[in-house]
């Protein structure tokens, strides 16, 4: 019932930016605690970033500094604001809940840091 949509993903050469969205339908975003998760071909899926219902956040030590995460609840949308981007950030970007019980997962978007 719940629906997850990631989009904003893409061709960006290291150094640079990307904006990611997600939007949550089939619940009120208000009441839950979001992540985003990246997964590159071969490896595990790795949480990135979180952010809480009182809108705290935390992030893997390979983002910190260069992520953030945040959310605009009467848009039911959560963001991934990415600067100073590396060739090792590329992978498919999904957002969920960052905890078990998980939502089905979405279509995750690309991103892909070259030069």
């Amino acid at each position: 019932q719940v629906q997850l949509v990631e989009s904003g993903g893409g061709l960006v050469q290291p150094g640079g930016s990307l904006r990611l969205s997600c939007v949550v339908s089939g619940r009120i975003l208000a009441a839950y605690a979001m992540a985003w998760y990246r997964q590159a071909p071969g490896k595990q899926r790795e949480l990135v970033a979180t952010i809480t219902t009182g809108y705290s956040t935390d992030y893997a030590d390979s983002v910190k500094g260069r992520f953030t995460i945040s959310r605009v609840n009467a848009k039911n949308t959560v963001y991934l604001q990415m600067n100073s981007l590396k060739p090792e950030d590329t992978a498919v970007y999904y957002c969920n809940v960052p905890k078990p019980p998980y939502a089905d997962w979405g279509q995750g978007t690309q991103v892909t840091v070259s030069s």
